[in-house]
C-alpha cells in the first residue's frame, strides 16, 4: 500500500543519509577500536599464530584482534551492537528504494541483507575461541550470502552514476582481494612462508573496508529518503528507471541483456531445479557403473566376464527399433522412473546382483536421456533447458563429491555406514522426475528448414562420444586433473582443497559461456586453444598443467551445447548410440594403457595415455565439424520469448549458488596442518604398511571410514597405502587419501599420478612432509612399480620414508631389477630411513637379499617372521621398539603390518627381546587388538606383538 502522509504530520525529520554514515561510523569503530585496544595491550600475543610470532610476523589478523582477548573483545562486540540498529534501517530502506510492482529480486535482496545481519551477530558473539565449527559456519554463511547481495544492490542501484560508480568499483575491490588473501593464507597454512599470515591479515582487514564502504554508497541514494518516511522523489513507487532497467533498454537483443529482469516465479526455479536434480542422477549412474565392474577383475586378478555391463551405455543404440523409440520419446519418464532402480542397488547385498541392477538402470537412463533430448529438438528453448541441466548436473555431481571428500553419497557403494546419503537422494530423484514431467516433449520436426544441410551423423556420434568421455574422465571429480600435476612436496602446484573449486568454477563458466556464444565455443579457434590446454595437462606438471587443464575443462562445458544440438539433428541410435560406443572403446583404451600386463593386447598401448588424449580431442574434432555443417544451414537460434529469458536465468542462480556451495567446502575443508603425533612425548613414530585393494573391500562397499577407524584405533602416526590410484573411470575417479588425511589429521602424499601408469601408492604421515620425490622403477615387461622417497621432520629429526610397491610374481626380470634400483636408493640416503613395502619374495630368499644388503645399509624388523610374502617393514639408523601383524577383517586381502621406532636415540648394537609389561607404556601397541580384537581386527600370526630393548 503506497504511505500516506499530508505536509506538516512529521515532527522531526531526518534524512535518510545518516542511517548510512551511522551504520559505517559503527562499524568502522567496532573493527578500528579493536585493532587499537589490541595493539596497545596484547600486540605480541595477537601477531602470534602456529607457526611464528613477532618480528616475523608483526600484524594482527582480524579474528585474533576482535575474538581472542579482553577488552578489545568487548569494545568490538559493543560497537557492533551499536551498528545493528542502523543496519536494519539501511536495509529496510534499500527495499523501499528498490521495491517494483511485480518484482521478486527486491524481496530476494532484502532477506539476503537480513541474513547478512543475523550472520554476522554469530560470528561476532560467538568467536573462534568460544567454539571454533560454529564461529566458521556464521563466517562461512555471511562470506557467502555477500556474493547475492553485491549483485543484487548493483542491479537494483537506482540511475545514480556517482553511487554505481562507487560500487562497482569497492564491489571489484572486495572480490579482487579474495585472491591474494586466498593465497598468503595457502603460503602460510601450508608452505609455513614466515611473514605470510601478515600480508594475509592485511588484506584480510581490506576486505573489511571493502564491505561496510560497499555498504556506506547508500548515502548517496538515501539522501532522497526523510525519517519519518516521507519520499520526496517517488522513487519508491518505481516511478524512476534503475540501472538494471537501463541497461535492459541499451542491451536489449543481446545475450546477456536478455536474461535477468523478467519476472521471478518460485515454481519456475523449482522446475529448473528438478531437472538439474535428474540430471545429477544420471551423472551419479553413469560414474558409478565402473566402481562395480572394477571390482571383479579385481578379485579375478584379470578379465572377469562381468566387463560386459559397461555395454549398457551403448543403450540408446536400441532405439533403431521404431516402437521403442516412439515409447521413449513419448513418455521418457517411465524410463526415467525405471533409472531410479540404480539408486536402490544399495539395498542389495550381494555384489554381482548388485551390478546386474545398476547396468539396468544405466541403460534405461541412457535411453530416457537421448530419447528425451531428441524428442525437444523442435524447440531450441527446451532443448537449452535440458543441455544446461545435464552440464549442472555434472557440476553438482562433482561438487557432491568434492563435499564428501570424492565419493559420491547415493553411489551404490555406499549405505549409512559408510557416508551414503541413498535414501533422500532416491526420495528427491522420486519428487524430481514427477515435477519435471509434468509437460509432455514436444516430438515435432527439426529447428531448420528440411533443405538445411546436416553435418555426418558419424561424425557428430564421436564429438558426442570424445565429449562425454573426457568429461567423465577429467570432470567428473574437482581433483583428478590435481592429481595428474602433482608431484611431491614441497608443494609447487594445486592441491584438491581448496583448488578443486576452481575446477568446478572453470566447468560452470564454460557453461554459461557456451550457451550465450554458441558461435564462438563451437569455433576452430575454440578447439586449438582446448588442444593446447589439453597437451599442456598431460606433458606439464604443477601450476603451468593445471592451467592447461582448467582451459580444457572450460571449453569442454562450453562446446557441450554445440554438439549436444548437433547430435540430435540426427537419429538418436546412430548420434548417441555410435557415440557411446565409442565412449565406452575409450573407457577401455584409458584402461588398457594401466593394464597391459592384464589384458589382451595391453602392451600395444601400454604407458599411452598421451594417445587416449588425442583420440579424444581428435573425436571433439569430429563433432566439432559435424556441427559447423549443421550450423551453416542458417537456423541461428533466438531466444526472444520472455519465457525463455527467464528459464536461463533460473539455472544461472542455480549454478551460482552450486558455485557458492564449492567456495564453502573448500573453505570448510581447508587442511589445519597442525598435526601431532600420538605420543609425542615418548618420542616415538608408529609407522605401517597396507595394501588396500582400491578402497573397495570384501563386500563392494566403499572402505575407507573401516580402514580410518583400525589406522586410528593402531594409532599409526605414519602409514603407506598401496593399490591406492583410484582417479580412472572405472575406480569411480576418487582420492582415498583426501578421507583418510583429513578424519586422521595427517599430511598426505600420493604418486606417481594417474597419468604415469601405475596402481598408485600413497604415504599419509602425522609427521610435517618436508620433501618427497616420486620414481616409476624398471619395469620393462610387467606392470609398472612406484615409490614414494619422502623426508619427514620427526621430532625435530630428519627421517627418510620410502613407500614401494614392486612388480608382480609372474615378471622375475622386472623385480631383480628393481630391487636393484631400491637398493641404490636407500644406500644413497644418509639419514635413518625406513621401507613400507610390497616386495613380493619370501624372507632370507631371492631378492630379500637385495633389499637388505650392505649396498641399502637396510635391516629387516623382524627377520625371524617367516609367514611373510608381500609386506615388509625395513629401517637403518632407527632404534626398533615393536613389531605386530593386524588381521583385515574384510575392508582388503591383506593384512596390516605395524612397526614402531623411536626417535633420537641411537640404533643399539646387541638388541633383546622383552616381555611387553616391561615397556614403558608409550612404547606399547594398542591393547585393543588383542585376543580376538575388535570388529574383525586382532593381532595375528603372533599371539602378541614383539617388542625390544
Amino acid at each position: 500500500m503506497a504511505p500516506k502522509f499530508k505536509d506538516g504530520d512529521a515532527v522531526v525529520a531526518v534524512n535518510g543519509k545518516w542511517v548510512s554514515w551511522a551504520h559505517t561510523a559503527a562499524a568502522y569503530m567496532a573493527f578500528l577500536s579493536a585493532l587499537v585496544v589490541g595493539m596497545s595491550l596484547h600486540f605480541t600475543k595477537i601477531v602470534q599464530n602456529e607457526h611464528y610470532g613477532f618480528p616475523d610476523e608483526w600484524f594482527p589478523s582480524v579474528s585474533a584482534t576482535i575474538g581472542d582477548r579482553y577488552p578489545e573483545r568487548s569494545f568490538f562486540q559493543v560497537f557492533i551492537a551499536i551498528t545493528s540498529g542502523p543496519r536494519f534501517a539501511l536495509v529496510f530502506l534499500w527495499y523501499i528504494l528498490t521495491s517494483r510492482p511485480n518484482s521478486t529480486l527486491p524481496k530476494f535482496i532484502a532477506g539476503v541483507g537480513l541474513f547478512r545481519t543475523f550472520t554476522c551477530g554469530g560470528w561476532t558473539y560467538v568467536t573462534s575461541t568460544d567454539d571454533h565449527d560454529w564461529h566458521d559456519i556464521f563466517m562461512i554463511s555471511y562470506l557467502v550470502a555477500t556474493l547475492p547481495w553485491t549483485l543484487g544492490c548493483l542491479a537494483l542501484s537506482p540511475n545514480n552514476r556517482r553511487a554505481v560508480k562507487y560500487r562497482k568499483i569497492l564491489a571489484s575491490c572486495f572480490f579482487g582481494t579474495l585472491v591474494p588473501l586466498i593465497y598468503y593464507f595457502i603460503q602460510h597454512k601450508v608452505h609455513k612462508v614466515a611473514g605470510a599470515y601478515t600480508k594475509y591479515a592485511f588484506f584480510e582487514w581490506s576486505l573489511i573496508l571493502f564491505d561496510v564502504g560497499f555498504d556506506a554508497v547508500t548515502a548517496l541514494d538515501f539522501d532522497a529518503f526523510e525519517i519519518v518516511v516521507r519520499d520526496v522523489k517517488g522513487i519508491s513507487r518505481g516511478q524512476l528507471k534503475t540501472t538494471a532497467d537501463s541497461v535492459l533498454d541499451k542491451e536489449k537483443g543481446k545475450p546477456v541483456g536478455n536474461t535477468f529482469g523478467e519476472g521471478f516465479f518460485w515454481t519456475e526455479i523449482i522446475d529448473a531445479a528438478a531437472e538439474a536434480y535428474n540430471m545429477f542422477v544420471f551423472w551419479s549412474l553413469w560414474t558409478a557403473l565402473g566402481v562395480l565392474v572394477w571390482y571383479f577383475p579385481l578379485w579375478h586378478m584379470g578379465i572377469s566376464g562381468y566387463e560386459l555391463a559397461i555395454l549398457s551405455y551403448v543403450s540408446p543404440i536400441l532405439l533403431a527399433i521404431p516402437s521403442l523409440k516412439s515409447v521413449a520419446t513419448r513418455n521418457p519418464r517411465l524410463f526415467h522412473f525405471l533409472s531410479l532402480s540404480g539408486l536402490l542397488a544399495y539395498k542389495v547385498q550381494n555384489p554381482a546382483n548388485r551390478l546386474f541392477l545398476t547396468t539396468f538402470a544405466v541403460a534405461c537412463s541412457c535411453i530416457a536421456w537421448a530419447a528425451m533430448l531428441y524428442a525437444e529438438r523442435a524447440s531450441s528453448s527446451r532443448l537449452e533447458s535440458r543441455v544446461f541441466a545435464w552440464g549442472v548436473g555434472l557440476i553438482m555431481s562433482s561438487i557432491a563429491k568434492f563435499a564428501c571428500k570424492t565419493n559420491n553419497p547415493i553411489w551404490p557403494i555406499m549405505h549409512a555406514e559408510n557416508g551414503g546419503w541413498n535414501k533422500l537422494g532416491l526420495l528427491l530423484g522420486v519428487l524430481a522426475i514427477l515435477r519435471s514431467h509434468r509437460r509432455l516433449p514436444t516430438n515435432g520436426g527439426n529447428y531448420f528448414p528440411s533443405s538445411g544441410k546436416k553435418g555426418s551423423s558419424l561424425l557428430a556420434a564421436f564429438g558426442i562420444g570424445g565429449l562425454l568421455f573426457a568429461m567423465h574422465s577429467l570432470l567428473s571429480d574437482s581433483s583428478t586433473m590435481i592429481s595428474w600435476v602433482w608431484e611431491g612436496y614441497p608443494v609447487r602446484g594445486p592441491i584438491a582443497v581448496p583448488h578443486g573449486a576452481l575446477t568446478i568454477l572453470a566447468m560452470g563458466a564454460g557453461l554459461v559461456y557456451g550457451l550465450y556464444y554458441p558461435g564462438v565455443a563451437g569455433s576452430w579457434t575454440a578447439f586449438g586453444i582446448a588442444s593446447v590446454g589439453a597437451a599442456l595437462l598431460t606433458c606439464y606438471s604443477h601450476w603451468t598443467g593445471f592451467y592447461g587443464g582448467l582451459v580444457l575443462a572450460f571449453y569442454l562445458l562450453a562446446v557441450a551445447p554445440v554438439l549436444v544440438s548437433s547430435a540430435v539433428c540426427h537419429s538418436p541410435a546412430k548420434a548417441f548410440g555410435i557415440g557411446f560406443l565409442l565412449y565406452t572403446f575409450l573407457i577401455l583404451f584409458h584402461v588398457w594403457v594401466v593394464a597391459y600386463a592384464f589384458v589382451p593386447g595391453g602392451p600395444l598401448v601400454r604407458e599411452h595415455t598421451d594417445w587416449v588424449m588425442i583420440t579424444t580431442m581428435l573425436s571433439i574434432g569430429a563433432g566439432v565439424f559435424s556441427a559447423a555443417v549443421t550450423n551453416s544451414s542458417g537456423s541461428k537460434r533466438k531466444i526472444v520469448s520472455p519465457n525463455d529469458k527467464r528459464q536461463r536465468s533460473y539455472f544461472i542462480y542455480i549454478l551460482a549458488t552450486l558455485q557458492l556451495i564449492s567456495i564453502a567446502v573448500a573453505y570448510v575443508r581447508f587442511p589445519t596442518n597442525d598435526y601431532v603425533p600420538y605420543h609425542k612425548e615418548d618420542k616415538v613414530a608408529t609407522v605401517g604398511i597396507w595394501t588396500v585393494h582400491f578402497g573397495l573391500d570384501n563386500d563392494m562397499w566403499s572402505s575407507e571410514r573401516r580402514m580410518r577407524n583400525v589406522i586410528q584405533e593402531l594409532e599409526l602416526d605414519v602409514i603407506g597405502l598401496l593399490e591406492s590410484d583410484n582417479q580412472r573411470i572405472i575406480m569411480g575417479n576418487r582420492d582415498m587419501t583426501q578421507v583418510l588425511a583429513e578424519d586422521l589429521g595427517m599430511y598426505a602424499d600420493f604418486g606417481p599420478g594417474p597419468n604415469k601408469h601405475t596402481w598408485g601408492s600413497a604415504l599419509l604421515s602425522k609427521f610435517p612432509i618436508v620433501n618427497s620425490t616420486h620414481h616409476l622403477l624398471p619395469s620393462p615387461v610387467g606392470e609398472l612399480a612406484p615409490a614414494i622417497h619422502a623426508t619427514l621432520d620427526m621430532y625435530g629429526e630428519l627421517v627418510d620414508v620410502v613407500v614401494f610397491h614392486s612388480g608382480q610374481e609372474e615378471d622375475p626380470e622386472d623385480r631383480r631389477l628393481q630391487s636393484e634400483y631400491l637398493a641404490k636408493l636407500m644406500g644413497s640416503s644418509s639419514r635413518p630411513l625406513i621401507l613400507l613395502s610390497y616386495l613380493v619374495t619370501k624372507p632370507l630368499e631371492g631378492n630379500y637379499n637385495t633389499y637388505v644388503s650392505e649396498l641399502s645399509g637396510m635391516k629387516d624388523i623382524d627377520p625371524t617372521d617367516w609367514d611373510r610374502w608381500c609386506e615388509y617393514i625395513l629401517y637403518k639408523k632407527l632404534k626398533r621398539t615393536g613389531y605386530a601383524r593386524v588381521s583385515r577383517d574384510s575392508i582388503t586381502d591383506t593384512e596390516i603390518q605395524v612397526g614402531k621406532f623411536v626417535i633420537g636415540e641411537p640404533e643399539p648394537e646387541n638388541e633383546m627381546r622383552l616381555p611387553e609389561e616391561m615397556m614403558p607404556e608409550g612404547r606399547r601397541f594398542p591393547g585393543l587388538f588383542r585376543g580376538n580384537g575388535v570388529r574383525g581386527h586382532r593381532y595375528h600370526v603372533f599371539d602378541e606383538p614383539r617388542y625390544w630393548q
